[in-house]
């Protein structure tokens, strides 16, 4: 059954446009995955260093031994202590119904 992994991100305001600069390619590749399934980036309204991202995927061992190790995913984990305020949160929903 599908997952959603909805991830908070508190982006230094200096490191704003690298977030993206390093994400976007990232989200750009995820979309050619066989168990990728979508993604939605938000921006808070109130603050515009604050982000979540929704990552939905078909299967959770795929994701933890082989998604979040595919090389175009390095650079973007690599600068994560630079650009964040602290550490991402991450928490993982499971589907129940889509309509």
């Amino acid at each position: 059954m599908s997952e959603t992994y909805v991830i908070t991100f508190q982006v230094r305001p200096d490191q704003r446009d690298r977030f993206r600069a390093l994400l976007d390619p990232v989200l750009d590749a995820m979309r050619h995955e066989a168990t990728f399934e979508g993604a939605s980036l938000h921006v808070d309204p109130d603050d515009e260093n604050r982000f979540q991202l929704h990552e939905t995927w078909k299967d959770r061992q795929d994701v933890l031994e082989v998604q979040l190790k595919r090389p175009y995913r390095s650079e973007w984990h690599a600068a994560l202590d630079e650009i964040l305020e602290r550490p991402r949160e991450v928490r993982i929903w499971s589907l129940l119904r889509a309509d």
